[in-house]
């Protein structure tokens, strides 16, 4: 169901309540998230959408714009910060042709040749949802600009839809498809977004995402990216989870532990999707050795059996 206007007016209040809290229990900014299919990020897509939350690009931040006037005014002294899917891309789907039982197929675009112009996405170009356009990505970074929305993490697609343009992995998610690209090719497409939009913005701090693929690697390429400006800072998420003192270690000129490091597996977010808790268990042993092991690896594979059905 779409949410109505009245819902999206009852939900910025949720969010400055949210905002109080964060206030009262210490927290120095909130993250008013634009990113991964999540709600906001929809409304930056919501091109085809009536009234004042839809349609132009102007309606389509109105709700950003909102949250921070009221920010500001209940909650002073609190700063804000964006995560931003930059582009999005058209959604995914396993190869038909390639799938053999349990084995998924690589991804391919769903279909589109009905819905040109593409009106369906942020960032992305209308003539081809397979590629990115960042003229309204610009104009989004211009508008944190304005609000005074200094840091900004920013990310691409969604984990849900095309999962190898948002965490570029050797290996998918059990509801997902095997690369339609080499990893590395989905780090260099973030990193170097990431890059052209310093170069716009060289007064807000941005922070980078996809470096997890990188490995043992990671380092290195983070150390380059920071000190030629191209991005302030790099954020970290799967390499944390078995590895948590990673970039701790690499900055005090400690050895890395190879065997920590994050392989892309995947288990992490077929976990959740089951309803399990998120975590690395093929390498972090309070999760290998946890209950929740044993029922991932079975819910594998049912899911293996059933697609060989």
């Amino acid at each position: 169901p779409i949410i109505s206007d009245d819902e999206v007016k009852r939900l910025i209040d949720d969010f400055i309540a949210a905002a109080k809290i964060a206030k009262r229990v210490g927290a120095d900014f909130v993250d008013v998230k634009h990113c991964h299919g999540y709600l906001l990020h929809e409304f930056l897509g919501a091109k085809t959408r009536k009234g004042p939350y839809g349609g132009s690009f102007e309606n389509r931040t109105r709700i950003l714009r909102e949250i921070t006037e009221r920010i500001r005014s209940e909650v002073p002294g609190l700063l804000i910060g964006v995560r931003l899917s930059a582009f999005d891309l058209v959604p995914y789907k396993p190869d038909p042709a390639q799938t053999r039982g349990a084995v998924l197929g690589p991804g391919v675009p769903e279909d589109f040749s009905h819905a040109l112009p593409y009106q369906y996405g942020f960032g992305v170009d209308e003539n081809d949802p397979t590629q990115y356009d960042l003229t309204e990505t610009i104009r989004f970074l211009e508008l944190c600009r304005e609000l005074d929305i200094r840091l900004l993490n920013l990310t691409a697609g969604s984990p849900y839809y095309n999962p190898h343009v948002q965490r570029p992995a050797s290996n998918p998610p059990s509801d997902g498809y095997r690369p339609p690209e080499e990893p590395l090719v989905g780090c260099a497409r973030q990193i170097n977004v990431v890059k052209q939009l310093k170069a716009n913005f060289p007064d807000l701090v941005l922070v980078g995402t996809a470096y997890s693929y990188l490995q043992e690697y990671l380092p290195h390429v983070a150390q380059y990216y920071v000190r030629t400006g191209a991005v302030d800072s790099v954020g970290l998420g799967r390499m944390l989870l078995p590895y948590p003192s990673f970039l701790a270690d690499a900055i005090a000129g400690k050895p890395i532990d190879e065997r920590l490091i994050c392989r892309t597996l995947s288990d992490c977010t077929t976990a959740p999707r089951a309803g399990l808790p998120s975590g690395c268990y093929p390498l972090d042993d309070y999760y290998k050795n946890n209950p929740d092991s044993a029922e991932l690896k079975q819910i594998k594979r049912d899911r293996a059996e059933k697609m060989r059905k």
